[in-house]
């Protein structure tokens, strides 16, 4: 049982101004796994002045302390990582393999990318007579969801770090464990006073709070579209920078050409991969409707080949993070069928044996249209659909009818073919032929899936204001 009822500001663990607590709970046992305070307007606030403070100072440091800084916490993180790693498996129920390979691995990773940027990062050009200088914009809010709990964190935090910002982090109240350990590693790592600070609490309070403060000078979202739209309305009124990593409903076109088990088997494991809570997932899988018979017998293999179980079993997935994820996913299967999909694998209900715990069976829907509800929200689980098309021209044209554009996938075996789809594809990150994933690429979408970039070079930028001094070459 973790008890974590303290909040971070201004270097040290300190007591909430109100008492408010809220049950975590375990979604693989549906039990009581800790409690967090929740936050109020004036923890946000102390919080923001305790950064503003510190931004005096740090926004003056080195860039060698701040690689010094980064080095540190890099070297402390490593001493968490099994704790880590432990913590995000018990929030919100990451098998213990992909905890351990996949989301701890994240948080270290961005790390250490910021390093390697700031390392060789141009703070300053001159121009003829003119210096352009990038300087840190001020105090960040920074605003985390569950689903990639520390990699969201790192990939926010460790740039604000490395640009000589100060911030707040409101993590997830879902899944706060890992931002707890994340603190008790910058504390370690002796970031300085103020320079960040965390504070528990729900989207409403917390982060309408951080959001609205007028001395914060810029927030940084993940979540959904939905809440991030709140998040820009309360933001307008100071008119801050705001950065958004929002929404998905990714499509996976295989040409014609493609090798269509491989791609099919990868794009059904691209799905089921952590429960398919991620927003970047390839959920719509275009094929030719020639082929849509194999393709949906690939699928079917494929999806019953994910194993699905308590994150400790070595099963491929684990549970959904909440029982009102887990109703949402059952409902909008239902009305996927409603509909007229057909149900190739999985299906409403629990696996069997899995009563207890926010099991969901690896599901595919074929035969989907791009009108259909499951093909045009965003459902958060392990839920596939495969849609046809008749011509590559179809095949874009249903891939780009989405408001979203986080991401895209494309496989095909004419190189020359799968770059000319990329360019067509109205996403922020496309992907071909499975390609590895590069953290020095820049990620965050088109339309509603966001603004800005994290991940890399492009991230610092979000953190940074452009200062153009004039006559410096006089």
């Amino acid at each position: 049982m973790r008890d974590y009822l303290k909040f971070y500001i201004d270097g040290a663990w300190v007591d909430p101004a109100v008492p408010r607590t809220l049950d975590v709970t375990n979604p693989a046992t549906e039990g009581v796994a800790g409690r967090i305070s929740l936050g109020s307007a004036e923890d946000v606030d102390r919080a923001v002045r305790a950064a503003r403070r510190a931004f005096a100072s740090y926004s003056q440091t080195t860039v060698a302390e701040r690689i010094a800084l980064l080095e540190r916490v890099i070297a402390e993180y490593k001493t968490r990582y099994a704790d880590m790693a432990a913590a995000i498996t018990e929030e919100m129920g990451a098998p213990a393999m992909l905890a351990q390979k996949a989301q701890a691995a994240m948080g270290v990773g961005h790390l250490q990318t910021a390093l390697a940027v700031l390392k060789d990062y141009a703070f300053e050009e001159q121009r003829g007579g003119t210096l352009i200088r990038k300087e840190p914009i001020g105090v960040c809010g920074l605003i985390t969801p569950w689903n990639w709990p520390v990699n969201q964190i790192a990939c926010k935090v460790a740039p604000a770090l490395a640009t000589g910002c100060t911030m707040v982090l409101k993590p997830s109240e879902i899944a706060p464990f890992s931002a707890q350990i994340w603190t008790e590693i910058l504390h370690a790592a002796g970031v300085p006073a103020g320079v960040f600070n965390l504070v528990n609490g729900d989207g409403p309070t917390v982060g309408a709070a951080i959001s609205s403060h007028p001395e914060v000078d810029m927030v940084s979202f993940t979540g959904s579209t939905r809440a991030g739209v709140e998040v820009a309305r309360n933001a307008a009124p100071t008119v801050k920078r705001v950065h958004q990593e929002l929404g998905g409903k990714s499509p996976n076109i295989l040409l014609p050409d493609a090798d269509f088990q491989r791609a099919v088997t990868a794009g059904v494991k691209g799905v089921m991969s952590n429960s398919g809570q991620s927003c970047n997932a390839p959920t719509r899988m275009l094929v030719p409707h020639a082929r849509m018979d194999e393709v949906l017998a690939i699928a079917k293999t494929a999806a019953e080949s994910v194993t699905v179980g308590d994150p400790a079993s070595g099963a491929s997935i684990g549970p959904v993070i909440s029982a009102a994820q887990w109703d949402k996913i059952q409902t909008l299967i239902s009305k996927g069928l409603d509909e007229g999909a057909t149900l190739v694998a999985g299906g409403p209900g629990k696996p069997a044996g899995l009563e207890r715990g926010y099991y969901v069976k690896p599901t595919v829907l074929g035969r989907v249209n791009n009108q259909m509800t499951v093909a045009r929200e965003e459902i958060f689980g392990p839920v596939l659909t495969i849609l046809g098309y008749d011509t590559v021209d179809e095949a874009v044209a249903i891939a780009n009818d989405t408001p979203y554009g986080l991401a895209a996938y494309v496989s095909g075996s004419d190189a020359g073919q799968v770059r000319q789809v990329a360019g067509r594809l109205r996403a922020g990150q496309v992907n071909l032929n499975s390609a590895a994933p590069d953290l020095m690429a820049p990620f965050g979408g088109f339309k509603q899936s966001g603004n800005g970039r994290e991940w890399g070079e492009h991230a610092f930028g979000e953190f940074l204001e452009v200062k153009a001094v004039l006559g410096w070459g006089q």
